[in-house]
């Protein structure tokens, strides 16, 4: 009878009931933090498509792509978070339970400090990645030099970031060993012209002829959608041992500078040949001494120009 009495008196659950009322408010307590977490999500989520927009996203990066991005970022953050709210939920209601979850706890941390060393560059890799992701420094079909090796932006992941360079090669870096990035193709960019006269010319001349060659390229389709300012021209650059050089640059949309380069040194040697403007190139000089008879020095430059051609660049001359 003491025993039926005990099962059927309220002190006899209490103990159950304060369990369960303490299980209950943790799962609760763990399904509001996740619910804020997934809150704060969305957040996150508005406030990295906001920061990428401000970073410089150009008119032909796709809005969907920049969602993308922040989607990444977001799901990651809001991953880990559940997943440790979660585990520390479980631990505490093992421990309602009456389970000894001193051995868990223990073996739980022998287990992570392993995975710690182990796993340390990974996490680095991620959150290099993650930084990459908000700060916007790459995207997908950027140029870019990464570490000194350049090429397309094929990839852009958490952990990695692949670049595929001009000869086809792939190369794969974990975003824990970016050290240096060189975007070539963000927002805009530059084609910088090198262009070498003869000591000869008239610098002011080849200038003028310079601007020239751009300002009739930008009127003309397609270049004249892929032109952003005219030709800035820097000055003479350089007094080479052959040659002066005249820096300038065109500022083009991003990824097009190539194309608006190629186009305005083909009409640079076109519009050079017809002004009559010099290109220098290597060439040597032979000199034959003048003691030597004139029978001589002629069969001799006639031997030379057998030997050498007279367009590789070789000239016979008299002492």
């Amino acid at each position: 009878m003491q025993s039926w009495s005990k099962l059927l008196s309220f002190d006899y659950y209490e103990p159950f009931i304060a369990n369960l009322v303490r299980i209950a408010v943790i799962l609760i307590l763990a399904y509001l933090a996740t619910f804020l977490i997934n809150r704060l999500a969305r957040i996150v989520y508005k406030y990295s498509v906001q920061m990428m927009e401000r970073g410089g996203v150009g008119l032909m990066f796709q809005f969907e792509e920049i969602e993308k991005r922040a989607r990444t970022v977001t799901g990651v953050v809001r991953g880990s978070l559940a997943v440790l709210i979660w585990s520390l939920a479980l631990v505490m209601v093992l421990k309602e339970l009456r389970f000894d979850i001193e051995p868990l706890l223990a073996g739980a941390g022998v287990i992570g400090v392993a995975v710690g060393f182990g796993a340390q560059n990974i996490i680095k890799d991620v959150l290099n990645g993650l930084f990459m992701l908000m700060e916007n420094q790459l995207r997908v079909n950027d140029v870019a030099v990464i570490n000194g090796k350049g090429g397309l932006v094929e990839e852009i992941n958490l952990r990695t970031t692949i670049l595929r360079s001009e000869d086809g090669a792939v190369h794969i870096f974990p975003n824990g060993s970016i050290t240096t990035v060189s975007n070539l193709t963000r927002e805009y960019s530059y084609y910088v012209f090198n262009t070498s006269v003869g000591y000869r010319e008239n610098t002011d001349r080849v200038i003028e002829v310079l601007k020239s060659i751009a300002a009739e390229l930008i009127t003309e389709e397609p270049y004249k959608s892929l032109v952003l300012s005219p030709l800035e021209v820097m000055g003479v650059d350089q007094l080479g041992d052959a040659a002066v050089v005249i820096k300038s640059r065109i500022k083009t949309v991003a990824m097009q500078q190539w194309t608006v380069g190629r186009e305005m040194n083909r009409r640079i040697k076109m519009k050079f040949q017809q002004a009559d403007i010099e290109i220098p190139f290597p060439s040597q000089t032979i000199q034959l001494a003048a003691s030597l008879p004139s029978p001589l020095r002629s069969e001799l430059k006639q031997i030379v120009r057998e030997v050498l051609g007279e367009t590789s660049g070789v000239h016979p001359t008299d002492s």
